[in-house]
């Protein structure tokens, strides 16, 4: 379960008008903060992340399941579980012997998944299956945001 302040950030990102991902982004580091702490573990950068995708689309993030092809039917189908339970407004209890069970195998996993070294080669992985056209484009547009925010803040 998320907790009340990375819910309340999500929401204020979309009040905002900010994109799924960047509201899926505050439960996903909620996620890398909880295995850096030693709440549990994850096998890989890449486990952390789908937790924390998860988790954001469990809680109601309108955040789409991956295209087909670019993941296993498994991963595709549980995202499309989270996409329903998230969107259904009713929650049922989660059962606590699953619960336990998923957080004891996660507890056996290593914390070197949330290392500085470990997202920074996960990004740079995700990067180099991108076209060259579509780092320059999101580079741009990255460019742009931070040159409008800094406008915004000399402003003030």
């Amino acid at each position: 379960m998320p907790d009340k302040d990375t819910l309340e950030r999500a929401r204020e990102d979309a009040r905002e008008g900010k994109s799924p991902s960047t509201q899926a982004g505050e439960f996903v580091r909620e996620e890398i903060d909880h295995i850096r702490e030693g709440k549990h573990g994850a096998a890989s950068a890449k486990q952390a992340i789908a937790i924390g995708l998860s988790e954001a689309r469990r809680a109601g993030v309108k955040l789409p399941p991956p295209k087909a092809g670019t993941t296993s039917p498994q991963v595709r189908k549980k995202a499309e579980r989270d996409i329903e339970v998230g969107q259904s407004g009713t929650k049922k209890k989660t059962s606590a012997k699953r619960s336990k069970a998923v957080e004891n195998a996660l507890k056996k996993k290593g914390h070197a998944a949330a290392s500085h070294a470990a997202l920074s080669r996960q990004a740079k992985q995700a990067a180099a299956k991108r076209s060259p056209s579509s780092r320059s484009q999101t580079a741009t547009k990255a460019a742009l945001t931070r040159a409008r925010i800094r406008r915004d803040h000399a402003g003030r």
